[in-house]
């Protein structure tokens, strides 16, 4: 065989190799094929206005979603994180109309986060409690602190506040055509802090290695316990942010807020690649899994669709998720033939 057909024949797209792009980069076919559609379901969808209330609205879910991948990868969970959000975004109301301060009320919902999440990862890592069960409790610990401390009642006239979830940069009296939604800057910033955790630094690999074998990751010299503990953390610290993010998106400070929310944000991880195995997932995958959940939700609300079948269609797409996420699991561990092999 000459230089040339060697060439030819590796610039030639062969069914391995389609195969391949599609099996790395499915996720982002996907979200473009929903935007795709989108736009010719409904004409009202790709406008500037629609596509920035979508990233607005999901900027939330995607902070959550972001903490939910780096504990899936790690083998845990959390499952209180729409309850902590609650908590965490109604007591920082608190110390601003209190203070007058917002940077004191921002610390002070992230700071929530971590303390609810800091019980999540004692009872995980130190009582080896079973990560369903421990953020299971913190949930109803979590929703009794926010109804006990508000009685139930929702908080308003919360002032400056809004500027978390409502204002832009630039602000809107400045010349720049350009204004950048506060919650949209997060929302990114967030990802690429979670790439960087992931990809860059001792502790995501030690958050791959915990959830692709925790016997393995002991044995080479990881504090298996200690890389729980730590997960929580660093979910607190979102889970917190995006408290803030939230009550400040509505103006008002909601004691229900982020019902079912810990779902979507499982829901996004899960679509976006994040194997529930453990020690598989990307915070790319993750920003278009949940990119491709706010999208179906927009086109859905602009079609008119029955909010029940909403629901259903939701539910439907998180089994095919997880139904998949098997699937994929059960082939990569299924051995080869020896003619593959050899």
């Amino acid at each position: 065989m000459t230089d040339q057909t060697r060439g030819a024949e590796k610039g030639r797209l062969s069914p391995a190799k389609i195969s391949a792009f599609l099996g790395k980069y499915s996720i982002f076919v996907i979200l473009v094929l929903a935007v795709v559609i989108s736009s010719f379901l409904s004409p009202n969808f790709l406008t500037v206005a629609n596509i920035t209330n979508v990233l607005r609205q999901n900027s939330v879910v995607s902070i959550l979603a972001f903490g939910e991948t780096m504990l899936i990868i790690a083998g845990l969970i959390d499952l209180s994180s729409g309850a902590v959000l609650a908590v965490s975004g109604i007591i920082s109301i608190f110390v601003f109309k209190a203070t007058g301060s917002l940077p004191l009320s921002f610390v002070t919902g992230l700071g929530i986060g971590v303390m609810f999440n800091l019980l999540s990862g004692l009872m995980v890592s130190v009582w080896k409690t079973p990560p369903f069960i421990a953020t299971l409790a913190v949930t109803t610990i979590s929703r009794g602190t926010v109804l006990l401390i508000t009685a139930g009642q929702s908080v308003y006239q919360i002032g400056n506040f809004v500027v978390f979830g409502q204002g832009s940069l630039p602000n809107e009296n400045s010349p720049f055509p350009l204004h950048i939604p506060i919650p949209i800057i997060f929302m990114l910033l967030m990802l690429l802090i979670t790439w960087y955790v992931l990809n860059q630094t001792r502790l995501g690999r030690a958050f791959y290695a915990t959830g692709g074998n925790e016997e393995a990751a002991n044995a080479s010299g990881i504090k298996v316990a200690q890389t729980k503990f730590i997960c929580y953390i660093v979910n607190g610290i979102l889970v917190g942010l995006a408290g803030v993010l939230f009550m400040s998106r509505v103006n008002a400070g909601i004691p229900n807020a982020g019902v079912n929310y810990e779902f979507e944000a499982l829901t996004a991880a899960i679509i976006g690649g994040t194997s529930f195995s453990g020690g598989v997932g990307t915070a790319l995958g993750t920003l278009a899994g949940a990119l491709i959940v706010g999208i179906l939700n927009n086109i859905m609300n602009l079609l008119g669709v029955n909010p029940y079948v909403q629901q259903i269609i939701k539910g439907s797409i998180i089994a095919l998720a997880v139904i998949m996420d098997i699937w994929a699991k059960n082939r990569r561990s299924k051995p080869k033939p020896l003619s593959e092999s050899a």
